[in-house]
């Protein structure tokens, strides 16, 4: 596959790492992406376990936090297994071709996926118009619901469970559930301005799939009261 090393093509895209004889995973700090290699033994997308105990180990796991808390797109090259004559993990060859992936955590794994194999909740796919963030920078105006950080405060304060019916994913279906949301923007998006500051803790709210797509059913979108008085006529 590869003409190059793996070293010289980690550098070639600005990422570097720890340590060049054990690391698996890499950063670019300035562009703010992950690169992590992806096993052809692997054919579920498995890129990191918990119970792996190897020296490259607390790296991953910071990586893999870069790209669930702080907005770091997550990148993947393919390498061929193979293994040494003691048993330990050994790149056959690599494919030196970046691509994007989505991560997704299962109890102590996560896993990659292509993006469009991960449905999107509603914030993310239904508003393509462009707004202007500041002065230069332009922006889809999902960026804040994309944004980890304001997402964490969000659910800090309100928690996992839907502000409007109260359903609880981890309740209804266990370890599956853990940690699963929407989160819903308060703040109707033709009311968003380029100078515009999110308050994570004030414009979102943590809502279900089901109350979230029918917040949106119209325009502009329900209030959270709204959909709760809806919800009280019904069981009445």
């Amino acid at each position: 596959m590869a003409k190059i090393s793996r070293k010289k093509f980690i550098e070639s895209v600005g990422a570097t790492c720890a340590n060049w004889q054990w690391s698996w995973s890499f950063i670019n700090v300035e562009k703010k992406f992950i690169i992590f290699g992806e096993w052809d033994a692997n054919a579920d997308g498995l890129i990191f376990s918990e119970d792996w105990n190897g020296p490259g180990s607390k790296q991953s796991r910071e990586h893999i936090r870069l790209v669930e808390e702080e907005g770091y797109l997550l990148k993947t090259f393919p390498m061929e297994y193979a293994q040494t004559e003691d048993g330990k993990p050994q790149i056959k060859s690599f494919k030196p071709e970046l691509t994007v992936k989505r991560v997704f955590n299962v109890g102590s794994n996560w896993y990659v996926t292509k993006p469009e194999r991960i449905a999107l909740p509603p914030e993310e796919v239904q508003y393509p118009e462009i707004y202007e963030e500041g002065a230069t920078k332009k922006v889809s105006v999902n960026i804040y619901e994309r944004n980890s950080e304001a997402r964490r405060k969000c659910i800090a304060k309100y928690g996992y469970s839907c502000q409007v019916c109260e359903f609880d994913f981890e309740e209804k279906y266990g370890e599956l559930g853990k940690e699963f949301i929407h989160v819903h923007h308060l703040v109707p998006l033709s009311d968003i301005k380029k100078e515009y500051k999110l308050n994570p803790t004030k414009d979102l709210v943590p809502v279900c799939p089901n109350c979230h797509a029918m917040l949106h059913k119209t325009q502009p979108p329900l209030l959270i009261e709204q959909l709760k008085e809806i919800l009280r006529k019904k069981s009445t």
